[in-house]
């Protein structure tokens, strides 16, 4: 880890409030009612019907959605035996993790015990606290012990991520691969290098799908497993060998599947040379695998390749797999994780890799070909469809399998509210982050690039490798200020720095604006200093000439100021009339967006209309389905004033314009949010479910709202995204995070993308 992303690292677990979860009520407790409810008295209705009956358990209380992490931190990540107090950011970000993409809440426990009958007896007693057990960075071969004691004696799954998910997602890269190479299971030779927990998992999963052991060959750092060694756990000595080979060399001749779960440079090209025809190699150890995959191509082109990092076609990543698999184990009530949860996940995620990919997808990884194949085995990591397949297949193998406590009566509504959780999880930057990765040389002019929040952002922005940031201001100020920071990044190599007082495009640029201006009182003396004194104008003007892709301003000054400059140089986009801003507030309830919060201050009915398609069309860039309503203090003709007219009108504008979005209005904002109440009130509504576009009447109205909402439901803001420019160029709010302009940044990129691939196109 260099030196800078020690620091950033350490920077976002200080950052207010301390560490990475937090636990909050899901009840009001705002008046005396509510606490009587909560507790004394009202609580011990709860306590007597868990009494009476058991079951009830996951009714009354969040048990039936309560995950322990627990760790004794004696194996934690690549550190070692670090203990279980240095290991507990760890186990807060896994706890992130089951939180953001599964929706389950979680306490991470870190247990100062390393005897593993006393650590069994210490999680065993937590059973009444949680619906499930999620074993995390125990060494082996205790892992193996501890584990089938707590599922000898636990109702509740019991689950060791760093064996099981491993193995699941390794099973379905196998399947998928051997398929492709018209090999099967029950026919191939096995070479691995590893005999840890999760090689272990792997085989024995391997094994339970159809693996012949005989068929598979071990190599640990002290040589072949072999049945004459001493060392070997009960584990282990399953895939001992009577055979003469003693090295990783001997046993990997001939094989079909080379599978590293070790470190560095156990294996070499040679070795992978004397491989059988079309080879599987999966190289998995992290960050550095066993063999890179450009040195298993220059000597087998044939072979199909995985590893456990990002950057590589193929990644074997259990995120793929335990927040599902525990999401649907909690849904279902399941008592274990069984042999059959574990290969209906192992199919499940096999056979998603074999679908059309969705658009949101597709479009993160433009340029990638994501059709099954050689090169994609799995799922990418933040398919939208992962939750609903995985977590369903596991729902389905619990009742079949007959652990399951609340059978899932309805798997149709049970995939379609899978779906939504998506939809509710503020996870909508993802696929905007992954497709600006794909041209990460796209330029962004950042004006006010002596602000400390934009060097920050120009810093992470370089980290994320999402642009290469244009920073506009003083030369000698911006790089004091990058020193005193203390920010990895150079300048030239990194980033590019533009001031006016030494570059030597500022005649030209000077001229430039001159000649737009010339006519609106601007001289040349006036061009050059206006130069000078507004580095949005300056943004502006390179992304007018191309020198940049895109430009954000807005941190410092006033929003009217620079939106008269984008006006000014940039100008409108084809057919539009005018510019309107759309922000995104991304809720822990949803991620909604709302219309217009910064341009127009009381648009008309057509204005109304235009901006609402825009902000649809913006939405389906983040990947949601929009659905409109227009907003009023009135519901469907409920009081008749001329704000409440022009809404309705506006909507018959959009019917007419775009008759395929789904819209409605006028309406109160508790009818656009709850399909309960809008159904009492208009049961032949357009809009099905909750509106996640909201047209505001008017900028106060917007503004206001979007304020509260993000304020009031500690919410993350994406924008203002600034709608009907020629080119991207967005202004940001002065009060702006860190985290808020690398969104727009990628975003921008995102914008810039479209816009070269459309004039490619049009050539």
């Amino acid at each position: 880890m260099d030196s800078h992303l020690k620091a950033s690292a350490l920077q976002y677990h200080r950052m207010p409030p301390a560490g990475k979860m937090a636990v909050v009520p899901t009840k009001p407790l705002t008046n005396q009612r509510d606490l009587s409810l909560a507790y004394s008295p009202g609580v011990s209705a709860a306590c007597e019907a868990i009494v009476e009956d058991p079951a009830q358990v996951a009714e009354l209380t969040g048990r039936a959605n309560l995950v322990a992490v627990i760790t004794n931190g004696t194996a934690v990540l690549g550190l070692g035996a670090i203990g279980p107090l240095a290991g507990k950011p760890v186990m807060e970000g896994k706890a992130a993790l089951f939180r953001k993409f599964a929706g389950i809440n979680v306490f991470d426990l870190e247990v100062d015990e390393t005897d593993p009958d006393r650590f069994v007896a210490i999680v065993a007693s937590l059973e009444p606290t949680f619906g499930g057990i999620n074993l995390e960075d125990i060494r082996a071969p205790e892992c193996f012990i501890i584990e089938a004691k707590l599922r000898e004696r636990m109702k509740i799954p019991v689950f060791h991520d760093d064996q099981h998910g491993t193995a699941i997602v390794v099973a379905a890269a196998v399947l998928n691969a051997l398929s492709l190479v018209n090999k099967r299971l029950e026919t191939i030779q096995v070479a691995v290098s590893g005999a840890g927990a999760a090689a272990i998992a792997c085989l024995n999963l391997l094994v339970e799908l159809g693996l012949p052991a005989a068929h598979i060959r071990v190599a640990d750092i002290r040589g072949v497993l072999r049945r004459d060694r001493q060392d070997l756990s009960c584990e282990q000595a399953r895939y001992a060998t009577d055979s003469d080979c003693h090295h990783m060399a001997e046993i990997i001749q001939g094989a079909d599947l080379f599978l590293g779960l070790s470190g560095p440079g156990a294996v070499t090209a040679e070795m992978v040379a004397s491989m059988a025809a079309a080879p599987i190699v999966m190289a998995l150890a992290n960050p550095t695998p066993e063999i890179y995959p450009a040195e298993i191509r220059k000597v087998r082109p044939d072979a199909i390749i995985a590893t456990g990092r990002s950057d590589y076609p193929n990644q074997v990543n259990n995120v793929l797999c335990f927040p599902f698999l525990f999401r649907g184990a909690l849904d279902a009530g399941a008592t274990c994780i069984n042999t059959p949860i574990k290969v209906a996940c192992v199919k499940a995620i096999a056979e998603l890799a074999k679908e059309p990919v969705p658009e949101s997808v597709a479009m993160a990884y433009a340029g990638e070909s994501l059709q099954f194949g050689p090169h994609y085995l799995l799922p990418k990591p933040f398919d939208p469809r992962l939750i609903v397949e995985v977590a369903s297949a596991t729902a389905q193998a619990a009742m079949a399998s007959q652990v399951a406590t609340r059978p899932i009566r309805n798997l149709e509504t049970y995939r379609q509210q899978l779906t939504e959780f998506v939809f509710r999880s503020g996870q909508v930057m993802r696929s905007l982050f992954e497709r600006a990765k794909r041209h990460p040389q796209k330029r962004v002019a950042l004006a006010h690039g002596e602000e400390e929040r934009v060097l920050h952002a120009a810093s992470e922005m370089i980290e994320e490798g999402i642009c290469r940031p244009i920073l506009i201001g003083q030369r000698a100020i911006i790089l004091e200020r990058i020193r005193q920071l203390g920010l990895d990044m150079v300048c030239d190599q990194d980033f590019e720095l533009m001031d006016v007082a030494d570059d030597p495009r500022v005649k030209q640029i000077s001229d430039e604006y001159h000649e737009i201006m010339e006519r609106r009182g601007v001289t040349p003396g006036l061009s050059r200093r206006a130069l000078q004194r507004s580095t949005s104008l300056t943004a502006a003007l390179l992304t007018r000439r191309g020198d940049a892709d895109a430009m954000l301003c807005g941190a410092v000054g006033q929003i009217r100021n620079h939106l008269r400059t984008i006006r000014d140089i940039i100008g409108r986009a084809e057919g539009v009339r005018f510019f309107s801003a759309l922000t995104g507030v991304i809720l822990e309830s949803g991620t909604f967006f709302i219309s217009d919060t910064n341009v127009i201050a009381d648009p008309t009915v057509e204005q109304l209309a235009e901006m609402t398609i825009r902000a649809a069309k913006q939405m389906r860039r983040f990947g949601l389905t929009p659905k409109a309503a227009l907003l009023s203090s009135s519901s469907f003709g409920s009081y008749r004033a001329d704000h409440t007219t022009k809404m309705r009108d506006a909507l018959a504008l959009i019917h007419q314009m775009a008759p395929d979005l789904e819209a409605e209005g006028e309406m109160r904002a508790d009818a656009a949010l709850c399909e309960e109440i809008r159904q009492a009130m208009f049961p032949r509504s357009r809009l099905r479910g909750r509106a996640n576009l909201l047209i505001m009447p008017n900028l106060d109205a917007a503004n206001i709202s979007c304020d509260m909402l993000l304020t009031l439901g500690n919410g993350e803001r994406i924008g203002p995204i600034l709608l009907g420019p020629a080119l991207p160029a967005h202004v940001m709010i002065p009060t702006v995070s860190v985290r808020g302009l690398v969104n727009m940044a990628a975003f921008a990129v995102v914008q810039a993308q479209e816009l070269a691939q459309e004039s490619t196109e049009a050539k």
